[in-house]
């Protein structure tokens, strides 16, 4: 019961782009000097228990930058595979040469990550999976702090009773407030790379009003 509690809590965190640690050394780090790792992954399906990542796309962004060349897009070999879900993601069984095991396809996901703050859009969903992925292969849930660009969006809009705001804003909808090109969207690489602009689209927005820290992107 205090596993189950535990790892309610923390996905709880994650969903509200939170910490579990009131302290950390790392966020008193300026934002731009910050190794971020924007994340997206291309699922079978929207099942925690039974659907599984099909590919994890991953790229660095820090100082302003995104460079492509730090990246990553890993394939994961499928035994288990929904075809229906193939006309969103486009990836069909197969077709990809060089898959790695889920195990292999997660040790050089954690490689690459690091103890990076992971940025992603709808974050928990991503997250949970990965965490799922993990604990199937025996190895340690994801520590790593999390933003969601869906949580840090609301912060730029205008408050108040006036105005109907949403509870949840869709990348789609993101790339229309903010004109970004939807080029390889619903790719994990694509989805990454578009959520990293995301980003630094609203960090500019919320700088047009005062100046943020690192730690107060996570209140």
């Amino acid at each position: 019961m205090i596993h189950f509690i535990n790892k309610a809590k923390y996905y709880l965190y994650h969903l509200l782009g939170l910490s579990n640690e009131s302290t950390d050394e790392q966020l008193s780090g300026a934002i731009d000097s910050t190794r971020f790792v924007v994340l997206d992954t291309e699922t079978t399906g929207f099942n925690y228990e039974t659907d599984r990542i099909l590919c994890i796309g991953a790229i660095v962004l820090q100082n302003g930058v995104i460079p492509i060349q730090e990246s990553v897009e890993i394939y994961i070999y499928q035994e288990h595979y929904d075809s229906s879900s193939a006309k969103i993601h486009g990836i069909l069984k197969g077709e990809v040469s060089n898959t790695k095991t889920e195990l292999e396809s997660l040790q050089a996901f954690l490689d690459f990550l690091g103890d990076s703050i992971i940025i992603a859009h709808h974050a928990l969903f991503d997250i949970t999976m990965i965490n799922r992925a993990l604990e199937r292969n025996g190895l340690p849930i994801l520590k790593n702090k999390t933003l969601d660009t869906g949580v840090l969006y609301k912060k730029t809009l205008i408050k108040s009773n006036l105005l109907n705001h949403k509870d949840h804003y869709s990348l789609d909808e993101l790339t229309d407030k903010f004109d970004i090109p939807l080029k390889d969207r619903h790719t994990a690489m694509g989805d990454a790379y578009i959520t990293a602009i995301a980003f630094l689209k609203i960090l500019k927005k919320l700088r047009e009003k005062k100046e943020i820290s690192l730690h107060q992107l996570f209140k």
